[in-house]
């Protein structure tokens, strides 16, 4: 490794480069779906590459290879200058980086079992487990159970003086029923939707989750909607409970002030943001009870991690206080162009893309209540849970989130199941009738392994910690 990152070093000062930077990632993934009482999928793979970054004349150059030697390094870094020189010809703003502490460093994710050390055999007992205790619980059409595990092994070096190893590991997995009938499909899942729950750790965050103790109360659930009624459409109270309200999260706060979208640098792929650069401090995100904080020094979250790919060290802060924005989500170029400072939010997917912003834990600080005084304090509306489909515009305003399953609401208690339940709402208007939260004991960093973004596509794991939250005045049960 030594060799490499000095083959790096040697060709970006030889050639006068302004900043370059290297990133030697060896990755591992271990995925394992089990349907209907057989292994419907099992994936053990590898990727491992070298990726050089050049800042010169104002413009990123980027290259990339699966060779992974001291010749390859300085090769590619001469390529990456050429392209950066090519790029400056286009003119335009040049780009600035913001300052950072330079960091050497080796650090890892705290782990208690290696996942990868779990034999096969251990995982796939477990899934077989629960796929037997479903199918004993309930008629079902379909059963699923779910086992991921990713390892990220990163050397980082940079031209300004930065070295940094890094490992970050992850686990998780969960379980699903499907019923199916006159041509209804019903679904309920434990602890997530899309594949179950997911931290950083080791295989210990897999058995974290009572899986087989939820088993029959998965099933039975799935096959009761299928007799449900549906949820009226009326504008309403709602509570969402911890997985739904994270992609709520998600979707209508992360992506929102992610600063390459508020510049328009993220635009085809997934849209941009409503949000302007100069909104910090003066635009009202949600209610005064609103506190969202940025933090990917959490233990656990699946958005943790010690240091971004610009080598900038994580750290905590506010992205909205007391309903008003304060911040944005960054990387050093980013930040750079507005005169902000970044906020260790640039990460790649792999070796061959260039970092970009992404969000990493986003989390809706907890409340004062616990979940029995939230429902008891709510005269009339329902408790929605787990999500299942969603849609919102290109400038993250109008949203539409479709659910497993709620329960109505009636005088402070619980009643009656009703089946494809969905919200619709506009951000700030939705965060504006925000009006209470349940406290730390009902906190979870619910994890999301599939967030898209960028061209090339890149996929990044992030997480939202929340609990079970109130929204009033919210249409829902909204058809045709």
């Amino acid at each position: 490794m030594h060799e490499i990152i000095d083959a790096f070093l040697n060709k970006a000062q030889s050639k006068g480069i302004d900043y370059a930077d290297i990133r030697v990632i060896d990755r591992r993934r271990e995925s394992i779906t089990v349907r209907d009482g057989r292994v419907d999928n099992y994936l053990d793979s590898t990727d491992a590459g070298i990726g050089v970054r050049v800042l010169h004349k104002g413009r990123w150059g980027y290259a990339a290879s699966h060779n992974i030697d001291a010749r390859e390094a300085a090769m590619i870094t001469e390529t990456a200058l050429r392209i950066s020189e090519a790029s400056s010809r286009a003119g335009g703003e040049a780009t600035r980086l913001d300052e950072i502490e330079v960091h050497e460093d080796d650090c890892a994710t705290p782990v208690e079992a290696d996942p990868f050390a779990v034999p096969l055999e251990d995982k796939l007992a477990r899934l077989m487990d629960c796929d037997e205790r479903m199918a004993k619980a309930a008629a079902l059409s379909h059963r699923q159970a779910f086992y991921d595990a990713w390892r990220e092994d990163q050397h980082f070096a940079s031209t300004e003086g930065a070295k940094i190893h890094q490992v970050v590991t992850e686990c998780g997995g969960g379980i699903q029923a499907d019923a199916i009938k006159d041509g209804d499909h019903q679904v309920r899942c434990f602890p997530n939707s899309f594949r179950g729950q997911f931290h950083t750790g080791g295989y210990e965050q897999f058995m974290r989750y009572d899986l087989e103790g939820e088993c029959a109360r998965v099933a039975e659930e799935a096959v009761q909607l299928l007799a449900a009624p549906p949820v009226p459409d009326e504008v309403t109270t709602i509570i969402i409970d911890g997985p739904q309200l994270g992609l709520q999260i998600h979707e209508s706060i992360g992506h929102a002030i992610e600063l390459d979208r508020v510049l328009g640098w993220e635009l085809a792929y997934a849209g941009g943001s409503f949000v302007k650069h100069d909104d910090p401090g003066r635009l009202r995100y949600g209610s005064e009870i609103m506190h969202v904080t940025l933090d990917p020094t959490l233990s656990g979250g699946l958005g943790s991690y010690m240091y971004d790919d610009d080598g900038t060290k994580a750290f905590r802060t506010d992205l909205i206080k007391d309903g008003i924005l304060t911040g944005f989500m960054s990387g050093r170029d980013s930040a750079g162009a507005c005169g902000q400072r970044t906020t260790a939010c640039n990460r790649s997917d792999g070796f061959a893309r260039l970092p970009i912003v992404r969000m990493a834990n986003v989390n809706l600080e907890p409340g004062n209540y616990t979940l029995e005084e939230l429902i008891g304090s709510t005269k009339k509306g329902y408790l929605f849970s787990n999500n299942r489909s969603w849609s919102i515009d290109d400038h993250r305003v109008n949203f539409q989130f479709g659910c497993e399953a709620a329960w109505e609401i009636i005088d402070g208690k619980l009643g009656r199941m009703f089946r494809n339940p969905n919200y619709t709402g506009i951000t700030t208007e939705f965060w504006g009738n925000y009006s209470g939260s349940c406290n730390a004991d009902h906190w979870n960093i619910w994890g999301t392994p599939n967030c898209g973004k960028g061209q090339p596509g890149q996929t990044a794991h992030v997480a939202h910690g929340c609990a079970p939250s109130r929204f009033d005045n919210v249409r829902v049960g909204v058809r045709g």
